[in-house]
């Protein structure tokens, strides 16, 4: 990812994007090469996935456990890129929104669509299920925030030269010698607020019948377990023999050993990455080796509270797990509800003495002890 691309995140602060990412009408031009505004423009079908993952939290392979899940089972694919073409991506310098609108509608019919978004609910227009509206699906994948942007320093140094060039723009200032360099000159204003933001756009919607909200340890944790999940939340019903097939697809291992298959060498003007850019190590918990100290950690977590201010949101995205049900309501909320509750009504006085009156006059049984025995007749 690029410093344009970083700027005009879709999670940032609006006045942020737009700044640095309104295209103009005849699209971006110069180092815009992320269009987060394009999305608000495509025509959903029925049946579309959505992949909508932030940056260095496991996007490429949730969209290619999506295209597997979709084929039953492809190793012949080229770039999954082409296959799960990236909403926002800018091709080339002068690649207007038109075009690349009439590329997503001119996709086959006869199978389902899927698309990667960094955007969450904002700039990415989220369909919400119901009758007369399109039926979109979304699996979202959030990661530890010290992971995911100590993944980004080594990911900055394998965008090629001639992605940077074709851009015109100078890789020294987006590549850093080091990870306190690159985080304190590039990423501290940039990913702490786009990465909660992230979560934050996406937390009410954790329990929506067309979301799927994933952490990334979890999926770690679970290979099989979770490619099933999705499997069952886009229908997807792969039979007995493709199930292996797609597991190993999926698989880290199979991912790396045809990582050139992930790292957009097609669906760009120019290659726009390295070899091992998007397959590096897949692991839970690198954060510290790859830099991330203390200090820094503490400072992402302080950053980040100024945007997502849900507790259990802030824990679950560090640790994963299962998701909470509904966060503690403000305690505006709590007086509302108290005084929006209907209170039983007292029976007023004359009611209460009317009743007791009828009470009184209602005649008395006698208790069943003291009851007269009919006589019995004689035979």
């Amino acid at each position: 990812m690029s410093k344009a691309s970083a700027e005009s995140s879709p999670t940032a602060s609006p006045s942020a994007v737009s700044e640095s990412a309104a295209p103009p009408a005849d699209g971006p031009t110069g180092p815009g090469w992320i269009d987060a505004e394009i999305q608000s423009r495509v025509q959903w079908r029925d049946g579309d996935v959505v992949v909508s993952v932030p940056v260095k939290s496991g996007t490429t392979w949730t969209m290619n456990i999506v295209h597997q899940l979709r084929s039953g089972g492809d190793p012949d694919l080229e770039d999954v890129y082409v296959e799960v073409p990236w909403l926002e991506l800018v091709p080339a310098p002068g690649v207007t929104q038109e075009q690349r609108l009439a590329k997503f509608a001119a996709m086959p019919r006869d199978r389902r669509r899927a698309f990667k978004t960094h955007s969450g609910p904002g700039l990415l227009p989220y369909q919400k299920p119901g009758r007369g509206r399109k039926d979109v699906r979304y699996v979202v994948v959030a990661r530890n925030p010290d992971e995911a942007i100590a993944s980004m320093h080594p990911f900055a140094h394998a965008h090629t030269h001639a992605w940077f060039d074709l851009w015109k723009l100078p890789r020294e200032a987006f590549c850093k010698q080091d990870f306190a360099n690159f985080y304190y000159e590039v990423g501290r204003n940039l990913f702490p607020p786009a990465l909660f933001g992230f979560v934050a756009a996406w937390w009410p919607q954790r329990h929506s019948k067309n979301v799927l909200l994933l952490h990334f340890s979890d999926m770690k944790a679970d290979h099989e377990g979770s490619v099933r999940k999705i499997a069952r939340f886009l229908g997807f019903r792969p039979t007995a023999k493709q199930w292996p097939k797609i597991l190993d697809y999926t698989s880290f291992a199979w991912m790396k050993a045809h990582e050139d298959k992930f790292e957009l060498r097609t669906a760009a003007a120019v290659p726009v990455l390295d070899s091992g850019a998007m397959v590096r190590r897949g692991v839970v918990g690198g954060a510290q080796a790859d830099g991330v100290t203390a200090e820094i950690s503490a400072d992402i977590a302080q950053l980040g509270r100024e945007v997502l201010k849900d507790d259990a949101a802030i824990e679950w995205f560090y640790r994963g797990g299962p998701l909470s049900r509904s966060a503690k309501p403000r305690a505006s909320e709590s007086a509302r509800t108290r005084t929006s509750k209907p209170r039983a009504k007292k029976p007023r006085a004359a009611n209460r003495r009317a009743a007791s009156s009828r009470a009184a006059k209602a005649p008395q049984r006698a208790p069943a002890s003291r009851r007269k025995k009919p006589a019995r007749r004689k035979a």
